[in-house]
């Protein structure tokens, strides 16, 4: 990711009610959040669609980032459950939609959703291991999917770092078969 020392101070500013400094963060931000939605929504308009979603939550929030974790940390959280929440919202509306006639040709349902592209098997195997197992879903998603480092992703989920590395070790054994499945 982007060297982010220079918008923490941004974010404070933004954070305090400059909105000047919300304007700048916004748009410094915004290549580095569709590209992370990406990591979740690969079919682009998906990312898009979370990438915006992402920015209103930023927008919105900013006055609840205290500085007690890195923004790009906190960042990373809202992506996080941006682009989850975008998946659910098109699995509903695929849900909703009439069937249509088969196409032509066949897709591959484990890594393609009905509605735009989107890695169905993680984003599955991410809301079964929120039903079976909560704990095990942060340290998994910062970890393999923001690409955060191990004493970021303890200090986020509020672990010590051999708990961390447990929680990791277990998430990634629960979703090994499910993905291999799919």
């Amino acid at each position: 990711m982007q060297d982010l020392a220079p918008l923490e101070d941004l974010a404070g500013r933004a954070a305090a009610g400059d909105s000047a400094a919300l304007e700048q963060l916004l748009a410094q931000i915004r290549p580095e959040v569709v590209r992370r939605c990406g990591r979740f929504l690969p079919c682009r308009e998906d990312a898009e669609e979370a990438a915006q979603d992402v920015l209103v939550q930023v927008a919105r929030h900013i006055s609840g980032f205290e500085g007690r974790s890195r923004f790009g940390t906190w960042l990373y959280t809202v992506i996080a459950n941006c682009c989850r929440q975008k998946y659910r919202e098109l699995k509903r509306r695929a849900a909703e939609q009439p069937a249509t006639i088969e196409p032509a040709h066949v897709v591959d349902p484990r890594t393609t959703s009905v509605i735009a592209g989107s890695r169905v098997d993680l984003l599955e195997a991410l809301d079964r291991l929120e039903r079976e197992r909560p704990h095990l879903v942060a340290p998994l998603v910062y970890r393999d999917i923001c690409q955060l480092d191990y004493a970021e992703v303890a200090e986020r989920v509020g672990v010590p770092l051999g708990t961390l590395k447990s929680r990791l070790h277990e998430a990634r054994k629960q979703v090994r078969p499910w993905l291999a499945a799919g």
